[in-house]
C-alpha cells in the first residue's frame, strides 16, 4: 500500500500568523517498509527572561550626632601646614633672552691638538728648566789622553820585560828549553844515550806492512860507531859533505820470518839549524832521495841472516834530513837469501798503491819506510826528556 495516498496535505501558512504552531506528531497505523522511521522530536523548553539588574546608589551614612546623640561634637583639627607667602600682584619682570648669534663658519682646527703634534714640554707638571748641554773633550784632548795611556802601557811593559831579563841574568837560569837547546841536545845523543834506547832490540810496526798489515822487527846486529867513510855511495857522500859527519850509528833488523833484512842508520852532523834546513830543501827540490846512484850502504854482519846483504842486494831505501836535530836518518832493505836486485826502488814509490815492481810486491818498501819512521819517533821521544830541565 502506498503511503502517499493516505497522508493528508498540509494547509497553507497564513500570512499574518507570527509563529506557526507546531503540528502534533502523527502516529502511523502501520510502519512503511519503504520510508525509514524518524525519531520523535521532543518539544523545545522555553525559559522565562531574566530581569535586568538596576544599579542603585546607597544612601550616605547618618552623621555621628544622629547615630550617637549623647556624644560630644568632634573637634576641628588645627592647621599645621605652613602657609606660603602671598604672591605679589605685580610679578618681577622677565630677563630678556638675547637672540641667537648669526651663523659664522667653523674655526680652523688647532695644529697643536693633532695626534701628530709633538708632546708639549711639562704638560703634566712645571716646565722643564733649560740646561746647557754637556760637551765632551775635543778631538785633540782625546788624542792626547790616548797617547798618554799608550805611553804608560809601553813603559810598564818594558819594565816587566827588563825585570824578567835581569832576574834571569842574576840567577843564571833560563825560562825553559828552546829550539837551540833541543837542537844541541839531539846532537850529543850518540854518546849520552845507550844504544838500546836508540835502536831497541824489538820494534813493533802496527799497520806498517802492505795493506795495513802488522810488522815486527828484531835487531840482529849493531855496527860500532865510526865515521862516514865507506857508508854511502860516492855521490851521496858528496851531497852530505856540507853538513859534516860527527858520528855514524847503524843497526840491522830482520822480520819475523827472517825473509827480509833492513839496515837503519843515524848520521850525526856538525851543522847548525840553518845548514840542516838548507840541506833538507835541496833534497826536496832536487829529489835526491829518489836517485838510484845516491843510496846508503847496508851493514852485513857475519853469522846473521844479513851476512850476504851487500850493495847488489839493496832493493828499497829512504833518506830523511831532519831540521829540528843535526841528524840524517836512513834505511835500506833487501832479501835475506842474498838475491840481487838490478833496479832498486825508493820506498815512497814502492809503498804506493798499484806498484808492480819486485820490491813493491815483496813489501821491501814497507820494511824500509816503516822501520825508519819508528826509529825516528823513538829518537824524538829520547830528545824531549833530554831538553827538559830538572826541577
Amino acid at each position: 500500500m502506498s503511503t502517499e495516498a493516505r497522508r493528508a496535505p498540509f494547509p497553507p501558512r497564513p500570512a499574518d500568523d507570527p509563529a506557526p504552531a507546531e503540528p502534533e506528531p502523527q502516529v502511523e497505523d502501520e510502519p512503511s517498509v519503504f520510508v525509514p522511521r524518524r525519531p520523535l522530536e521532543r518539544p523545545r523548553e522555553t525559559r522565562p527572561p531574566v530581569p535586568e539588574a538596576r544599579l542603585t546608589t546607597p544612601p550616605p551614612p547618618p552623621p555621628a550626632s544622629a547615630r550617637f546623640p549623647d556624644a560630644p561634637p568632634a573637634p576641628t583639627p588645627a592647621e599645621t601646614t605652613t602657609r606660603l607667602r602671598p604672591v605679589p600682584a605685580d610679578p618681577e619682570p622677565a630677563v630678556p633672552v638675547p637672540p641667537p648669534p648669526a651663523w659664522s663658519p667653523a674655526p680652523a682646527p688647532d695644529p697643536a691638538l693633532s695626534w701628530n703634534a709633538p708632546w708639549p714640554v711639562g704638560a703634566f707638571g712645571q716646565p722643564e728648566p733649560y740646561e746647557e748641554p754637556v760637551r765632551g773633550p775635543g778631538p785633540l784632548a782625546r788624542l792626547r789622553g790616548r797617547t798618554g795611556v799608550a805611553a804608560v802601557c809601553v813603559v810598564l811593559g818594558l819594565g816587566l820585560i827588563g825585570g824578567a831579563l835581569a832576574g834571569s841574568w842574576l840567577t843564571g837560569e833560563d825560562d825553559g828549553p828552546t829550539a837551540d837547546s833541543g837542537f844541541a841536545a839531539a846532537g850529543s845523543l850518540w854518546h849520552n844515550v845507550p844504544v838500546d834506547q836508540l835502536f831497541p832490540p824489538t820494534v813493533q810496526g802496527t799497520g806498517a806492512g802492505p795493506g795495513g798489515a802488522d810488522r815486527s822487527w828484531t835487531r840482529i846486529a849493531v855496527a860500532p860507531d865510526t865515521g862516514c867513510a865507506g857508508a854511502f855511495d860516492p855521490l851521496l857522500a858528496r851531497a852530505l859533505a856540507p853538513v859534516g859527519c860527527a858520528r855514524l850509528l847503524r843497526a840491522t833488523y830482520t822480520d819475523a820470518t827472517e825473509t827480509h833484512v833492513t839496515t837503519v842508520g843515524l848520521l850525526f852532523t856538525k851543522a847548525d839549524p840553518a845548514a840542516m834546513t838548507g840541506l833538507a830543501a835541496r833534497f826536496r827540490t832536487e829529489r835526491l832521495d829518489r836517485r838510484t846512484d845516491l843510496l846508503p850502504l847496508p851493514y852485513a854482519a857475519k853469522g846473521t841472516p844479513a851476512a850476504g846483504f851487500g850493495a847488489r842486494q839493496r832493493a828499497s831505501w829512504t833518506v830523511s834530513v831532519l831540521t829540528d836535530a843535526p841528524i840524517v836518518a836512513f834505511a835500506v832493505s833487501g832479501w835475506a837469501d842474498g838475491r840481487t836486485v838490478d833496479t832498486p826502488e825508493p820506498a815512497p814509490d814502492a809503498v804506493r798503491s798499484g806498484a808492480t815492481s819486485a820490491p813493491a810486491q815483496a813489501g821491501l818498501g814497507n820494511e824500509a819506510q816503516g822501520l825508519a819512521d819508528r826509529i825516528q819517533r823513538k829518537l824524538r821521544q829520547t830528545v824531549s826528556p833530554a831538553t827538559e830541565k830538572p826541577s
